[in-house]
């Protein structure tokens, strides 16, 4: 009786699946955290958005309930990082409660950034749980207006 799988199983394809698996979810939700817990994502990621004009990248992040000075803003590689706590004041305990869902804990934010970019101009401010961080671009790569002569 012939087998249900008409070739022979061997690991390679598996394997081969398995880090395309991999770099696809590396390629929505970035590379694994580093150091201890790695292989654990953080609960939260914030939501932002991303807007580029002539002169400035903008990110502006979704931060409700967070404080500023708990928002950690760097730049790693070509990737802008946002990372931080979101931690809980008080504890209540009531009765009835069935269900919570604020989260507290840690977050990350990985976005990249386009070349031409000036990392060392970089400017973020908070206002009513949104942060924006400008990030201007160098004067080189800002597009430049020629003005047309009309020839009488």
């Amino acid at each position: 009786m012939r087998g249900l799988v008409p070739w022979k199983r061997t690991a390679a394809p598996v394997d081969f699946l398995r880090s395309e698996f991999d770099a696809l979810m590396q390629q929505f939700f970035g590379p694994p955290l580093a150091g201890e817990g790695a292989m654990m994502r953080p609960a939260w990621e914030p939501r932002v958005d991303v807007e580029e004009t002539d002169a400035a990248v903008l990110v502006k992040a979704d931060l409700p309930g967070v404080d500023p000075a708990e928002v950690e803003v760097t730049v790693v590689g070509d990737a802008l990082v946002l990372r931080g706590e979101k931690k809980t004041e008080h504890e209540e305990k009531r009765q009835n409660v069935y269900r919570m869902e604020r989260f507290h804990g840690a977050f990350y934010r990985e976005v990249p950034l386009p070349a031409g970019v000036d990392v060392d101009k970089i400017a973020a401010t908070a206002e009513k749980g949104v942060l924006t961080i400008t990030i201007p671009k160098k004067p080189e790569v800002q597009p430049k207006k020629i003005a047309v002569k009309a020839l009488t």
